[in-house]
């Protein structure tokens, strides 16, 4: 069995899908579709019961190819928590752990809507408040342009 500490995490074990090789610089490691390992590794991670560790949170951040800038975008806390969520400074919130696990499952599933609503929802945030103008027609309010 091989240690695959690669992943940043210290329970992942192969069982088989590996081999060791010459190189011209050492013994070489190749590992069958290391991407299809990676979305494996994310399902469990993602389907496990407990809250997330800094290191399993770091593990989908990395797999959603976001920095912790980003991700603390998306969550509405600064680089600086997710940093000490990652390096198990402090807890990560169960309400950063559930967003985290959703967030992945619609990169691994194919499917933008989360993301899609959070960046409006930043975007919005983001506008300046101004009046709000409505007007009725046709027996419907409407925002006045």
């Amino acid at each position: 069995m091989y240690h695959y500490l690669e992943s940043g995490l210290r329970g992942v074990w192969l069982v088989n899908g590996y081999r060791w090789h010459d190189t011209d610089y050492g013994p070489g490691l190749s590992i069958a579709d290391p991407e299809g390992l990676h979305r494996a590794i994310g399902r469990w991670v993602a389907g496990k019961p407990k809250r997330l560790s800094g290191a399993e949170f770091r593990f989908l951040r990395k797999e959603l190819e976001l920095s912790q800038r980003s991700l603390g975008g998306y969550l509405g806390a600064d680089e600086q928590a997710v940093a000490r969520w990652e390096r198990g400074v402090t807890k990560v919130p169960r309400w950063a752990d559930r967003f985290a696990r959703a967030l992945w499952r619609e990169h691994a599933e194919g499917n933008a809507r989360i993301r899609e609503l959070v960046e409006r929802l930043n975007a919005a945030d983001k506008r300046r408040a101004g009046r709000l103008r409505l007007r009725l027609r046709a027996g419907e309010w409407r925002a006045a342009a």
